[in-house]
C-alpha cells in the first residue's frame, strides 16, 4: 500500500512519519494531505485551553480513558512549549499521558509552538486532518497554556473547554474577554481547593450577564467542577460535551455549519499565507532580490518595511 492507503487503514507508523513531515514543512506532505482531505469530516474535535497548571493534560488523559471504555478511538494533539535549544516540544504532556502508549486506539502527538502564538502551532489543523482521515472518532487538542491569547482553538474545535482552578490570585482573570468568550464549557478543576464555590459563582455571574460565545446566544455554557487526578466530575464533563454536540447537530444546525466553515476558512487562510509568502520569496530570489539586502536597507533607515512590502506586492501584481 502507498502511504495514503496506509493512513486510511490506520497505520500508526505511516501517520507518525507524515506528522513529522508536516511539522518539518516538507513539500511532499502537502501532496499527501490533498489526497487525505476528501476522507475527513467525521471526527469530533475537542479543544482544551486555560492557563498553565490548571490540569488540562490530566483532564484529557481521563477523558481519553472514558472514550476508550465506550469503544471510541482517540487522537490527542498536545501543544507543548518550545525548547529554546532544539526548537522541539518539551514532552511534558506526552509523559503525563503515558498509560495510553500501549493502546492502539489512542494516538498521541506532542507539538512545539515554534514561536506561533494563539496556543496552537502552524501545523495543528493539518495534523487534525491526518488523524481524522486515520479514522479517529474523537480528536482532543490541548493548547500550550500561555494565557489569555489562546483563542485559535475556537477556530478548529467543535467544542471548546475552558479550564480554570480556584485561588489563582486574580479575580479579574475571569472577566477578561477573548479567552472567556470562546468557552462552550467551563471546568473548575481541582475543585477540592478552597475558593472553588467562589470561582463557580463568578463564572455563573458572567454567564448570566450575557457572556456567550460570539454569535451563539442560545447555548448556555455549563460549569463543571472536577478533580481530574481522582476522576471526579469526568462523567459530568463527558455528558456536557455530548449535550453540546447534540445541540450543534440537532437544535441549531447552523452553529455546526458555522464551526465547520470557520475551521475551513482558517485552514485556507493559513495555507494561502504560507504558500504566498514562500512563492514571493522564490520570485524575489529569481530576480536577484536579496531579503538580507532589504533587511540591511531597512536597518540603515534607507527605506522602511511598509514601502518595501508595498513595492514587492506592486511588482508582483503588475
Amino acid at each position: 500500500m502507498n502511504i495514503v492507503d496506509q493512513i486510511l487503514a490506520g497505520d500508526v507508523r505511516a501517520v507518525a512519519r507524515l506528522l513529522r513531515d508536516i511539522d518539518d514543512q516538507m513539500p511532499s506532505a502537502r501532496e499527501i494531505l490533498k489526497q487525505l482531505y476528501p476522507h475527513t469530516g467525521r471526527a469530533y474535535i475537542l479543544g482544551f485551553t486555560g492557563s498553565p497548571g490548571v490540569g488540562k493534560s490530566t483532564l484529557v488523559d481521563q477523558m481519553a480513558m472514558e472514550y476508550r471504555k465506550k469503544g471510541l478511538t482517540v487522537g490527542i494533539l498536545a501543544i507543548d512549549p518550545t525548547s529554546p535549544f532544539t526548537g522541539g516540544a518539551i514532552l511534558g504532556d506526552r509523559i503525563r499521558m503515558q498509560r495510553h502508549f500501549l493502546d492502539g486506539g489512542v494516538f498521541i502527538r506532542s507539538l512545539a509552538t515554534r514561536g506561533h502564538f494563539g496556543g496552537l502551532t502552524k501545523s495543528t489543523n493539518d495534523m487534525i486532518t491526518v488523524l481524522d482521515a486515520m479514522g479517529k472518532d474523537i480528536i482532543m487538542v490541548e493548547t500550550v497554556g500561555v494565557g489569555q491569547d489562546e483563542v485559535d482553538i475556537a477556530n478548529c474545535a467543535h467544542t471548546t473547554v475552558l479550564v480554570t482552578i480556584p485561588g489563582m490570585g486574580d479575580e479579574v482573570q475571569a472577566i477578561k474577554a477573548g479567552i472567556m468568550e470562546i468557552g462552550n464549557i467551563f471546568v473548575v478543576n481541582k475543585a477540592d481547593r478552597e475558593g472553588s464555590r467562589k470561582t463557580v459563582r463568578e463564572l455563573r455571574n458572567l454567564i448570566e450577564l450575557g457572556l456567550r460565545r460570539l454569535g451563539d446566544q442560545h447555548w448556555e455554557p455549563p460549569i463543571i467542577e472536577t478533580e481530574a487526578l481522582k476522576g471526579r466530575g469526568i462523567p459530568e464533563l463527558m455528558d456536557a460535551v455530548e449535550r453540546h454536540r447534540q445541540y450543534l447537530l440537532e437544535n441549531d444546525r447552523s452553529q455546526w455549519e458555522a464551526v465547520t466553515q470557520k475551521r475551513a476558512k482558517t485552514q485556507l487562510l493559513e495555507t494561502l499565507r504560507e504558500e504566498a509568502l514562500a512563492e514571493l520569496l522564490r520570485r524575489m530570489e529569481s530576480r536577484g532580490v536579496s531579503l538580507d539586502d532589504l533587511v540591511h536597507k531597512v536597518t540603515a533607515r534607507e527605506t522602511d518595511p511598509y514601502s518595501v512590502v508595498q513595492d514587492l506586492l506592486q511588482c508582483e501584481l503588475r
